[in-house]
């Protein structure tokens, strides 16, 4: 239903993206929190998205689902088929939306694009991943990465305005051959609090059964090689018997390769594998458990778990030069390594023996890093978004 707010004409906010629970990424929850956030303040939202086994919406906005199929090298991502679906379509037609917002230039971006042309409102784009790695790696051909890469960034030319989660990934884009104006608009954080840490952490470790003097070590994603999870465990392979515990959250299409690296090189009794996590308390308990964050990614764009770890007091060790890294002073608010096992080794046993150092680093994440989702939503984001549509209404004449 057609609202007025502020003098305009307001419809719904449309959120379209390939992934969302059960199907857990950091895109996924971004989205989730954005309609979340939206539908609180009062504005009528909804979610586009493929159908995923055991989706069971029970949010207080509304989720419209559309026909998918698995992808075998991606699992547990769908390639979503919304034109297999007339009653999609009709629904989105007689939905009156306000602005559309893709978070994906895929088949819930093609379908936001189209429901902007077709009813004349706004188009924004957030570009979040790094889409050439995932192209070479599923054609084995640059060539055609290359190609695919072009209509990636026709379809970011066509929005009318485009958005990225930190500054480093505008540089992505940029490479990728984007030209027009960029707009940086940060990831919130669902877990972040004003609450005392210490009882949080100390109740989690015992939730877990991590005996005093351990060190609880985290990483937290997709199990693919291109997050670099072998670095992780090729490093704590030189740290054998050191008094660590590490939890790898998550799964992927390496997730049975990395459980057989793990068990190659003597880990199993060190490392568990938690598998995918979807409940946001569970994964509360895991991060609050943590004293250190690995994630030596080269793929990751603005990786929203650095700053969930951050929320609880937990610095992160990344890759020096990795534009997931670009949020991180080294020795500040998190830790910055080489990409080699004996230098991410060297940065573990290092923080072993000073607790101190990531306790003040922990400290500083929290502080710089861990910006409620509610602030960013009802603040930038809406007045991101009725500002577009104000614009857009008044070149339109309405």
């Amino acid at each position: 239903m057609e609202e007025t707010t502020n003098g305009l004409a307001l419809g719904t906010f449309g959120l379209f993206n390939e992934s969302y629970p059960p199907i857990m990424d950091g895109v996924a929850v971004a989205v989730r929190n954005y309609a979340y956030w939206l539908h609180e303040a009062g504005y009528d939202t909804c979610v586009v998205t493929p159908r995923a086994p055991g989706c069971d919406d029970g949010d207080p906005f509304p989720v419209y689902r559309y026909p998918s199929i698995p992808l075998t090298m991606r699992k547990p991502y769908r390639l979503g088929l919304p034109e297999l679906d007339p009653a999609l379509r009709s629904l989105c037609q007689r939905t009156r939306f306000a602005l559309v917002h893709a978070h994906s230039p895929f088949s819930a971006g093609l379908l936001a694009a189209r429901v902007a042309r077709e009813q004349g409102v706004p188009l924004v784009a957030t570009f979040h991943s790094k889409y050439r790695d995932d192209f070479e790696r599923a054609t084995h051909s640059r060539r055609m990465a290359d190609l695919m890469l072009k209509e990636v960034i026709w379809y970011y030319e066509k929005a009318d305005e485009v958005w990225v989660p930190q500054q480093a990934v505008a540089e992505t884009l940029r490479e990728y051959g984007f030209k027009g104006p960029v707009e940086v608009v940060d990831n919130g954080n669902d877990m972040a609090s004003d609450e005392p840490l210490a009882p949080r952490k100390e109740a989690a470790r015992l939730a877990l059964g991590r005996p005093p003097g351990e060190r609880v070590l985290l990483f937290v994603g997709q199990h693919i090689w291109e997050k670099n999870p072998r670095l992780v465990v090729e490093a704590l392979a030189l740290l054998q018997g050191k008094p660590f515990h590490l939890y790898f959250v998550g799964t992927g299409y390496a997730a049975d390769d990395l459980r057989r690296l793990v068990r190659d090189r003597g880990l199993d009794s060190q490392v568990t594998f938690a598998g995918q996590v979807t409940d946001r308390e569970a994964m509360h308990r895991y991060y609050a458990a943590a004293d250190l964050f690995l994630f030596p990614s080269l793929y990751d764009n603005a990786p929203l778990v650095v700053r969930e770890a951050a929320a609880l007091g937990v610095p992160s060790i990344m890759v020096a030069g990795s534009t997931a890294a670009g949020i991180v002073t080294d020795g500040i608010n998190g830790f910055l390594v080489q990409d080699t096992p004996d230098s991410l080794s060297a940065k573990i046993f290092h923080l072993m023996l000073h607790p101190d150092e990531v306790r003040r680093a922990g400290e500083e994440a929290r502080r710089t890093l861990a910006r409620p989702w509610r602030s960013i939503v009802q603040g930038e984001v809406l007045d991101r978004y009725l500002s577009l549509i104000r614009r857009h209404q008044a070149a339109q004449g309405r």
